[in-house]
């Protein structure tokens, strides 16, 4: 019986089985990107698939920095490196030195057709956006009930104002029939109308993950919510359908708990702000009270009232004489005027000077005649004297 290996031993005897192939360690493979992660430390880890196919790759920072373009999940690539076995986990992948774009994945192409559809028909528009609650008394959360993403919202919701209450509508965030279950939950809380604000997304993810937020049905159900919706899918260079209709996108679902209410910490801090501010100003309004009432205290008033009351009398009846004599002083200047404008109207009146002897003469047009050339032998006209009038015709 041969002597047994340990795990380790195989992986490395795998290992170097495919070091000494010659096509393997100099291979051009052609894919679409999915699981794309770029590390801090600058290395790129992702996933290349076909049809019916997946495997795992890496691309390390000094043959990353050599890119012309940015990798994203959706897009179609073709790599060139050397396959090898990562004996920690006992599975082969991809050691990309060269990578190059060979065209754009098929659900890259339809997430941009969707996107232009969409935004042509208006779902994105910002009027159509509608402004959340400032203090939401219930928050429905939309979302699969277990996971990463639920723990987050719930946690940060409590800890942060933990007077809302949260409903969560549990459902299915990928794979067949899941696009139907989020716009079940997003029509149940309209219909119902059991929540303030909306939270709909779950965490990160593959574009085959978090696809059923690219489907149109779920972004016409977060349009026609009268409900303010927020869209928290994936992580925070995750974008999707539902992040551009929403009303508001957040980048992950623990910010997405963070934006819809406020902190009861802050408003703490405000509320003893105000009330501070009312205490000092309530101080000051009473201790003027207290210094009016000093004063009063050390006046006649208050040692002699009716003494007080008296004087006051006299003052007032000393103002109510003055009154009416600059009243009468004022009405009888006015007469005067009046006496003096109606003695200038009438010396400037033609009835006036009809008075005296003198008449106005008009022509059948009733033209006023001032000289005898207007005239002719047989003309009618009218004469005005001072109290009436004659008909005459001219000889």
């Amino acid at each position: 019986m041969r002597e047994a290996l340990t795990v380790t031993q195989v992986n490395l005897y795998i290992k170097q089985v495919l070091g000494r192939d010659e096509i393997l360690n100099n291979i051009l493979v052609k894919g679409e990107l999915s699981n794309f992660k770029a590390h801090s430390s600058g290395h790129m880890y992702m996933s290349l698939k076909d049809e019916t196919g997946v495997m795992r790759a890496v691309m390390f920072r000094s043959a990353a920095s050599r890119l012309t373009f940015k990798p994203a999940n959706g897009m179609k690539v073709v790599a060139r490196g050397r396959i090898s076995v990562y004996e920690r986990d006992g599975q082969y992948q991809l050691y990309i030195e060269h990578m190059e774009q060979d065209g754009i994945g098929d659900l890259h192409i339809a997430f941009e057709r969707l996107k232009k559809k969409l935004d042509e028909e208006g779902l994105f528009s910002p009027s159509h956006k509608k402004p959340l609650p400032k203090y939401p008394r219930r928050i429905g959360v939309v979302t699969a009930p277990t996971g990463a993403a639920i723990r987050d919202i719930l946690n940060i919701l409590s800890r942060r104002f933990s007077y809302s209450d949260v409903v969560l509508y549990p459902v299915l965030v990928q794979g067949e029939n899941s696009a139907r279950s989020i716009v079940n939950a997003i029509q149940y809380f309209n219909m119902t109308n059991s929540a303030d604000v909306l939270i709909v997304g779950r965490g990160g993810g593959s574009i085959e993950d978090l696809w059923s937020f690219n489907e149109e049905i779920v972004a016409r159900a977060i349009y026609d919510s009268h409900i303010p919706v927020v869209s928290a899918v994936g992580h925070e260079i995750d974008f999707t359908i539902a992040d551009f209709v929403a009303d508001l996108r957040a980048p992950t679902p623990s910010a997405a708990a963070e934006l819809v209410v406020p902190s009861q910490t802050e408003l703490r801090e405000k509320f003893n702000n105000v009330y501070s501010r009312l205490y000092t100003c309530a101080n000051r309004i009473a201790e003027r009270g207290r210094l009016r009432l000093k004063v009063l205290s050390e006046s006649s008033a208050l040692k002699n009232p009716l003494g007080y009351l008296d004087n006051n009398r006299i003052y007032l009846d000393s103002l109510q004489k003055s009154l009416e004599n600059s009243y009468k002083s004022i009405l009888n200047q006015k007469r005067q005027d009046i006496a003096v404008s109606a003695s200038k109207l009438d010396a400037l009146s033609p009835l006036s000077a009809l008075s005296r002897g003198f008449s106005l003469t008009k022509d059948k047009s009733g033209k006023v005649v001032k000289s005898v050339k207007q005239l002719k032998h047989g003309d009618d006209i009218a004469v005005t004297l001072s109290d009436g009038s004659v008909d005459a015709v001219v000889k």
